[in-house]
């Protein structure tokens, strides 16, 4: 979700929350790589039932990962997907489904974020390549060494986009991949593993979210399944508190900041491609025999425990003296329903909320002093009062003015340290010293002087010097938006700036807002419900005032019934810039770069990026043109006779497939339907785990002891095959169906983790907290001879921030 901040946010706020993951490694004997047995108990003291993968979140660093080096051809990519796979596997080790979930097409409210992001990445690429061309040149001329320019055809991550042969290519490879495993991994034999690719609508995460939703709706549905969803967006923090399943975790990679990247220019550590000098490249190893690496850290991960986050909401949202009875599920749907207004994936954030500046502590402050006028909860069942967030609204409306008033305070003290901080540097003398061979010597120094290794290489490192000094200086950078929406008068100059209108103009203004109240009541129904819409959409880039709801009860009545999602080219059509137009039939792609085409005015070769009072282009706005659906379906009627037989098979909408193996006991049922019964056929739950739904054939099925041929040249057919695939679609439920948004009654509530408020008073032993999973873990304690070496080494030492911390961990340990 477009939350810039939530989860560094979240994860200071509530740091018991994370977890690190214990991930047990393979072994390597006599050349003969032994696989991790993952029939074994999970080394991190728990059982996953349900493992869910986000696969966008796994394809993209796959395929162009930013800390080593990219593969070389599609091939590659794939195994490295499926690498990526084996290791969550091995971590999580689920026991009963595996969930792979590739975004779909999207409704039309995610596709104006998705085509942003694409046509951003379009641009980013064609300016670094001319940024590469210029300092290319001035580096030579400069008399600078370059390595040879590689003729290398650049990845187009925007292919991983539905409808691409990239995205048709991977479902067959994942096929490929998970009849392998089930044939061959004892961990697999099982597990019921779904597989939802890209011809499938929908995003990735709510395909997940869909499943959760209908199966907890069940009544074969055990309510303590542990659930592990795989994805670094924020809005899986929020879609796993909305499913109100106890046991919830989400793993994900663990985030570490600066990571050193080589040069584009030059293939060296240590500078980007706009400091690059053009030094020659020092020799790494005896022989050189270590040029083409490069240092490579393994990514580790961390678990998110959402039932300790749960702990901590209870803390902080626990009201006292309500006028109705206080309920703690209706209010994590109310939090969940406040962090909307700092920024999402379908509206932009609320100009007065950001959420550096303590955001959600504030609409939470404001909430519990509002709730007890409003009469009740803000939500339920993912449906909004809008009278009572009217009032919330107004509330933060009254203090935007102080809001703004105190960014240009600090903003103005920021601005005025760097200005005494780098007068202080001006007054210290100069920015560098020359050293090394070229430093000053006493003239009565005797000795040999130091002789000259590399000159050019130490004049690059005196150069550099100087360059860390003023290069930080010069990204201290103000947008003057920061400064103007603090002035008097605000609310007219972001009005006339921001959407070319006047205050005045309140029909205008209203109109925004019942857009914008359209949004709020889209995004909670996509959260706890589904898609109410696949046509409804925000059609402005920014967001109105929180002063400006008004009146707002009767805004929102009803979405529109029945609407469709695009297919597949037709959305490519939507998000795709024309420098893209390749992964497109070629009458398709000439209507985003012909003259005479009728919806060129889409596919605008340079548009602007509104900062609007950030640092970086990436956090701006790009102001691109809507798309008009009408327009876009009329100008496609026209060409949809140009497809071949492929191309119109992959416009088409697919269906999840699930697979099994042999020992599996719904193994014989879905085989004896294959000869005889191609009607929809419902799974008896008593075979599968409880998990409802109806079956299919497949078109092109995997069937046992049949050969499944490998996509990928470098692996071998699966000659033994004794796995099953079968089309599979969710239980359906009748229209105007509401999914409860509650505990199910038999839900277990996990054992407490946080340290109780009254510990203190209620015992006399001290507090341990939990490390991990297990609450029961063995306490590790250090005997008397380690004490005394610990003593030892400490002593005669002033008291340092090492030792602190090894006074921590023996604190902990004890």
């Amino acid at each position: 979700m477009g939350v810039p901040a939530f989860f560094r946010w979240l994860s200071r706020k509530y740091p018991s929350i994370i977890v690190h993951c214990v991930e047990e490694k393979g072994k390597e004997c006599n050349g003969v790589r032994i696989p991790v047995d993952t029939t074994k108990p999970n080394p991190n003291e728990v059982e996953f039932d349900n493992l869910y993968l986000d696969m966008n979140g796994i394809i993209h660093p796959c395929t162009h990962p930013e800390d080593k080096p990219a593969p070389k051809n599609e091939d590659e990519m794939m195994v490295a997907i499926f690498e990526y796979i084996d290791r969550l596997f091995n971590i999580v080790r689920p026991r009963r489904v595996l969930y792979m979930a590739i975004d779909g097409v999207a409704p039309r409210a995610k596709m104006n974020q998705q085509r942003s992001r694409r046509f951003r990445a379009s641009k980013e690429g064609v300016e670094l390549a001319e940024e590469k061309h210029r300092m290319r040149e001035e580096i030579i001329q400069r008399g600078g060494y370059l390595p040879p320019e590689e003729i290398k055809e650049r990845f187009d991550s925007n292919c991983i986009t539905p409808g691409t042969e990239f995205m048709d290519n991977l479902a067959h490879c994942l096929r490929y991949y998970i009849a392998d495993r089930l044939s061959n991994d004892p961990g697999w034999k099982n597990v019921t593993v779904f597989l939802s690719d890209a011809s499938v609508p929908g995003e990735g995460e709510h395909k997940i979210m869909d499943f959760i939703r209908r199966q907890r709706a069940q009544p074969n549905h055990d309510p303590n399944t542990h659930h592990c969803l795989c994805g670094a967006d924020a809005d899986l923090i929020m879609l796993g508190l909305a499913t109100h399943e106890p046991n919830f975790t989400i793993i994900r990679e663990e985030f570490k900041p600066n990571k050193p990247r080589p040069c584009a220019l030059c293939g060296q550590m240590g500078h980007e491609i706009k400091e690059c000098q053009g030094t020659a490249r020092e020799k790494k190893g005896e022989h050189d025999e270590f040029a083409e690496t490069m240092p490579v850290s393994e990514q580790e991960f961390i678990f998110i425990r959402l039932c300790v986050l749960r702990e901590y909401l209870a803390r902080e949202l626990t009201m006292a003296s309500l006028p109705f009875p206080f309920d703690f599920e209706r209010s994590v749907d109310d939090w969940v329903f406040m962090c909307f207004f700092v920024g999402n994936d379908f509206l932009p954030h609320l100009p007065s909320l950001e959420i550096r500046e303590g955001a959600i502590d504030r609409l939470v402050n404001i909430y519990k002093t509002v709730v007890h006028k409003t009469g009740g909860y803000l939500t339920q069942n993912g449906y909004v009062n809008l009278e009572r967030v009217e009032m919330i609204m107004q509330a933060v409306g009254v203090a935007e003015d102080n809001i703004f008033k105190k960014r240009k305070e600090d903003d103005e003290s920021f601005k005025r340290r760097q200005k005494e901080k780098k007068k202080r540097m001006k007054q210290q003398g100069p920015a560098y010293l020359t050293t090394g061979q070229f430093a000053p010597h006493a003239l009565g120094r005797r000795g040999q002087p130091e002789p000259v290794h590399n000159a050019r290489h130490q004049a690059f490192n005196m150069r550099m010097q100087n360059m860390d000094l003023t290069s930080f200086c010069s990204e201290i950078c103000y947008d003057l938006n920061r400064i103007e929406e603090s002035r008097e008068g605000w609310k007219q100059r972001y009005y006339k700036t921001k959407f070319d209108v006047d205050v005045s103009d309140d029909g205008f203004r209203k109109k925004v807002v019942q857009s914008y109240v359209e949004g709020l009541c889209w995004v909670l129904r996509y959260y706890y419900q589904g898609c109410a819409s696949w046509k409804w959409y925000f059609p402005f880039h920014y967001a109105p005032f929180a002063s400006d709801f008004k009146d707002i009860s009767e805004m929102f009545k009803e979405f529109e019934k029945e609407t469709k999602p695009f297919k597949p080219l037709e959305q490519l059509m939507g998000v795709f810039p024309a420098a893209s137009g390749n992964f497109l039939p070629p009458t398709w792609r000439n209507l985003m770069s012909s003259p005479d085409s009728s919806i060129i005015d889409f596919y605008p070769d340079d548009f602007a990026i509104d900062l609007n009072g950030k640092k970086y282009a990436w956090q701006g706005v790009a102001l691109l043109p809507f798309v008009d659906e009408r327009r876009l379906r009329a100008a496609l009627a026209d060409v949809y006779g140009d497809l071949t037989p492929e191309e119109t098979k992959r416009n088409s909408l697919g269906s999840d497939v699930l697979f099994l193996s042999k020992s599996h006991p719904l193994f014989d049922f879905i085989h004896e339907l294959y000869p005889l019964s191609p009607q929809d056929t419902e799974i008896p739950p008593e075979l599968c785990h409880g998990i409802q739904g109806i079956l299919n054939l497949d078109d092109n099925p995997i069937l046992p002891d049949k050969t499944v041929q490998s996509p990928i040249p470098m692996l071998r057919d699966i000659t033994q095959n004794s796995s099953i695939g079968v089309k599979f679609k969710d239980p359906q439920y009748a229209d105007g169906f509401v999914f409860k948004a509650a505990l199910l009654p038999a839900a277990k509530i996990p054992n407490k983790v946080l340290k109780p408020g009254d510990w203190e008073k209620s015992n006399r032993e001290p507090w341990r907290p939990q490390l991990g999973f297990n609450p029961n873990r063995q306490q590790a304690h250090l005997d008397q001879s380690a004490f005394r070496c610990q003593t030892h080494y400490f002593s005669g030492y002033t008291f340092s921030p090492i030792r602190s911390q090894m006074c921590e961990i023996s604190k902990i340990i004890a």
